[in-house]
């Protein structure tokens, strides 16, 4: 492998790395911390993979058929939550597929942010449910 060869690899790979997002692996309150920014600066998330562990929560929306999911956490004195919605990839049905409100997951998917209601969201796109985190 030349040199070049060597650099283009090198710059794939911190391409590939700093295109995901592992929360798993992160103390509560760093992982607070990243959610928070990802709050504050969603441009800089848009298009990542990001993968994180905590409690599912079901919101309804304002009709019979509307549901949001998400996957909240808590900062390490439990006295703040944050979250992130998702969307399952596929199509999924509310209480066949999804998880239980309070139940723990592990929630991998592409970070997006929509529009609704004058109000900008953020969203984890074609998620998938992990049995667990590694």
């Amino acid at each position: 492998m030349t040199e070049v060869q060597k650099k283009q690899a090198l710059t794939t790979e911190e391409t590939k790395e700093s295109e995901s997002v592992d929360l798993t692996n992160l103390s509560d309150t760093m992982v607070y911390s990243e959610i928070y920014n990802m709050m504050m600066s969603p441009e800089d998330y848009i298009g990542k993979t990001i993968t994180m562990e905590g409690t599912c929560a079901i919101y309804e929306g304002d009709t019979a058929d509307e549901y949001y999911y998400a996957c909240i956490i808590s900062d390490a004195t439990a006295c703040c939550t944050q979250g992130i919605e998702f969307v399952l990839a596929d199509d999924y049905t509310y209480l066949e597929d999804y998880p239980d409100e309070g139940e723990k997951i592990c929630v991998s998917g592409i970070f997006d942010t929509y529009k609704e209601e004058g109000y900008t969201y953020s969203v984890l796109r074609d998620a998938k449910i992990m049995s667990a985190c590694d």
